[in-house]
């Protein structure tokens, strides 16, 4: 595995520390009036999604995970699993719904998505950052009712609540943020 200076740390990046593997979300360089500087980090455990703070001192050495990615379309659940099919070798692999984490909310058979292998062990899966999906259930928007902003919730085809404008109506398509789960429009 390669190691890196924190000095060379970037967000997105993998790391190998204590035999777990951590994604750094932010990172900051320090130069304290006094003193050596430091790096300030916040990072995210890939396999339990704990997010937690880490400084080191500036130039320490850390290993590097090598992340390989696969384009992958999601093809149906198995049970608890989803089963995914490799778009170059159209080999079918089960994933754990914990690969997904949020992910599992927004994906729909057909969808393309990224996922991360960590040597043979999945270690994410990754969705584009907006998705289009059918409203399954709301409630209808009530004639006179026309707060500026007002919302009600909604069910997608995935099962997933979110809020929506009073307008939108069961079978309309709509787009998803899938970072946060929030309306951005309809379709």
């Amino acid at each position: 595995m390669p190691a890196i200076t924190t000095n060379d740390l970037k967000t997105g990046i993998t790391l190998e520390l204590d035999n777990a593997l951590f994604q750094v979300l932010e990172f900051q360089h320090v130069k304290p009036g006094k003193g050596g500087a430091f790096v300030r980090t916040k990072l995210r455990n890939v396999r339990t999604g704990n997010v937690f703070d880490k400084t080191f001192n500036a130039g320490v050495r850390v290993e590097q995970a090598i992340i390989r990615r696969e384009e992958m379309q999601f093809l149906y659940r198995d049970g608890d699993d989803y089963v995914f099919m490799n778009n170059e070798s159209y080999e079918q692999m089960n994933v754990a719904p914990v690969a997904l984490g949020d992910a599992a909310d927004f994906i729909v058979e057909g969808m393309t998505a990224q996922v991360a292998f960590y040597g043979d062990e999945i270690i994410s899966v990754e969705i584009p950052a907006s998705v289009e999906l059918n409203i399954a259930d709301t409630e209808p928007g009530v004639q006179g009712d026309r707060v500026s902003g007002a919302r009600k919730p909604a069910t997608l085809e995935t099962g997933r609540v979110i809020q929506v404008p009073l307008f939108v109506e069961i079978g309309d398509r709509v787009k998803v943020d899938t970072r946060n789960g929030d309306y951005i429009t309809r379709v």
